[in-house]
């Protein structure tokens, strides 16, 4: 980790791992962008390939970590997939909370439901290790069922040095989800008072949905031209 200005204490951590509809990663990416957080450290895993992006011409770290001081929050955000070496990744998230005295670790995760309706916003859904009376006045409804796989189903099984709160949001699609990251960042609004606007992830959102289905309508369009051309092969 990188030296900051001062010692950071009793500080609220969120955490977002690649999973199901990488809402995890979406939302910490926004966040960390949208709260213009300060860059304090980073973490790769040897057994894994080097694995980096470039936004905005900088290098994105495999797991970076940043803060904002305003709301004393430190930002886990992951482009990594530590596939079987989701224990070690848990163990790298406990180390943060203990080091910075955190009172509270919060995972963002996608979680499988019925596809929505044309435009409409996904629910979501809470489980957490400690007292849930602040969360219950959000009106989030606590998560009845479920399986919890990867990083996040880690830390749950995992004794942590803090209580932990794990957020989900629905989404039925294994692609990125944008709406169902912007889904979970106003759970999250809820619950921290933020003042998040979510306004450009549902644009996002809304312009994947769009290209999607050009894309879609695309790949019938050629279907049935390779059809019709091989019918006339035939005849």
């Amino acid at each position: 980790m990188k030296t900051v200005s001062k010692k950071l204490k009793k500080v609220t951590i969120i955490e977002g791992f690649p999973g199901f509809g990488l809402v995890g990663t979406i939302a910490t990416g926004f966040l960390v962008d949208h709260l213009k957080c300060e860059h304090i450290g980073h973490k790769y895993f040897d057994e894994v390939a080097p694995t980096l992006a470039i936004h905005g011409g900088k290098i994105v770290d495999p797991i970076g970590v940043f803060y904002n001081a305003k709301y004393n929050i430190i930002i886990i955000h992951s482009i990594l997939a530590p596939m079987g070496l989701e224990w070690k990744a848990a163990e790298y998230v406990a180390q943060i909370c203990k080091e910075y005295a955190a009172v509270e670790l919060i995972t963002l995760e996608g979680v499988g439901g019925p596809p929505a309706e044309q435009g409409a916003m996904g629910h979501a859904f809470y489980y957490t290790t400690g007292s849930d009376v602040k969360i219950k006045k959000t009106g989030l409804r606590p998560l009845g069922e479920g399986i919890i796989v990867g990083v996040t189903g880690a830390i749950l099984l995992k004794e942590m040095p803090c209580p932990v709160t794990s957020l989900f949001a629905e989404t039925h699609s294994t692609m990125p989800d944008s709406k169902a990251a912007a889904t979970i960042i106003e759970a999250l609004d809820k619950y921290l008072g933020l003042d998040v606007d979510t306004k450009p992830l549902l644009k996002q959102a809304e312009d994947f949905e769009t290209k999607l289905r050009a894309l879609m309508q695309q790949s019938v369009g050629a279907k049935d031209q390779a059809e019709k051309k091989a019918l006339s092969y035939i005849s």
